[in-house]
């Protein structure tokens, strides 16, 4: 027949086992919102890439299209080099958007840290450390 200092040993080792339990699935979970953290703000980050990519490929267009404006101008001095340098200033207008969204998504993205992630590991240690007093 076990003793009540016996049956208090048992219940104090499932509390414990419990309570290991409970705080590895705490850091299971904590890990993987970390990775879906890091994960969006990667995407951010490489899509901010691409469009200040974007933005300078326009960039280089829309620096052609001015020159042969100018060219256009000078050899003829006809309508048709107003015609170039409309274009040309609708690619600056198009190349100055690109990059603003393109530097506002690299904002958004960087630094590349799990900002919420080690904000609630910091919350569940101090709410740890609370209730062991």
């Amino acid at each position: 027949m076990p003793t009540p200092e016996a049956e208090q040993q048992q219940g104090v080792g499932k509390a414990t086992k419990s309570v290991a339990e409970h705080a590895s699935a705490l850091v299971r979970l904590e890990l993987e919102l970390a990775a879906l953290e890091l994960k969006r703000k990667l995407i951010s980050f490489a899509m901010g890439i691409g469009l200040v990519l974007g933005a300078l490929l326009f960039l280089l267009y829309a620096l052609g299209f001015g020159l042969a404006a100018a060219a256009a101008g000078i050899a003829t001095a006809v309508p048709l080099w107003g015609a170039l340098l409309i274009v040309a200033g609708g690619l600056f207008v198009l190349t100055m958007l690109l990059g603003a969204f393109g530097l506002m998504a690299l904002k958004r993205g960087t630094p590349p840290v799990p900002e919420q992630a080690i904000r609630e590991a910091k919350l569940t240690t101090e709410a740890l450390k609370r209730d062991g007093r």
